[in-house]
């Protein structure tokens, strides 16, 4: 994969997150800014390094974090809402604006890149992409928009989360969240309790 220097300038942007949600599992909510490795859409594929995923706003962090593709071909969209008691979501901060790379338009198209880095269910095409990112680049991350909801998302890497990221309070256990109703009418769920 070669990526052309210009391009990526064009499409480097310094973005302030303020506003921004991750849900964690509760087990970690005393440290929301925790990562590991895993399977994800801009996950390394050699395993070198981790990311830390973002939603501009909390009906996108469900979607992408909760529901994802997993009401495909479903007649109802039915939840159990013990599934929401085992998360929690917490505002970010950053002091300082992240240094990255803008895919949420024509930057995939333009860079020669596959837009299923960006907007396909597999992940192959998006993995390389950013592995080629991390190891080429100084960008903290990408800035795309989620499949689901067409929201804002960022995937910031390991190496711009300590002292560039924080969290903005304490995590709230996502079923006290204030707006979970509408979130939950905004993405057509229905949920319901185990007897």
């Amino acid at each position: 994969m070669t990526l052309d220097g210009a391009l990526l300038q064009r499409f480097a942007v310094r973005l302030h997150v303020e506003s921004y949600v991750r849900i964690v599992p509760r087990r970690h909510a005393a440290t929301p800014l925790g990562m590991g490795l895993g399977k994800s859409r801009f996950s390394s594929p050699k395993n070198r390094f981790r990311l830390l995923y973002l939603a501009q706003d909390p009906t996108t962090a469900v979607a992408e974090t909760i529901v994802r593709d997993r009401f495909e071909g479903a007649s109802e969209r039915l939840l159990l809402a013990e599934e929401f008691d085992i998360y929690a979501i917490v505002r970010i901060r950053n002091p300082v604006p992240l240094f990255l790379l803008d895919l949420r338009h024509e930057g995939a198209s333009l860079l020669g890149v596959s837009t299923d880095a960006v907007r396909a269910k597999a992940q192959a095409a998006g993995r390389r992409l950013s592995q080629e990112i991390y190891d080429r680049t100084a960008f903290d991350g990408i800035v795309y928009m989620s499949r689901i909801t067409n929201r804002p998302c960022v995937a910031v890497y390991d190496r711009a989360v300590d002292g560039r990221l924080e969290a903005g309070a304490p995590a709230v256990d996502l079923p006290r969240l204030a707006s979970l109703p509408t979130i939950v009418k905004a993405l057509h769920l229905t949920v319901v309790r185990t007897p």
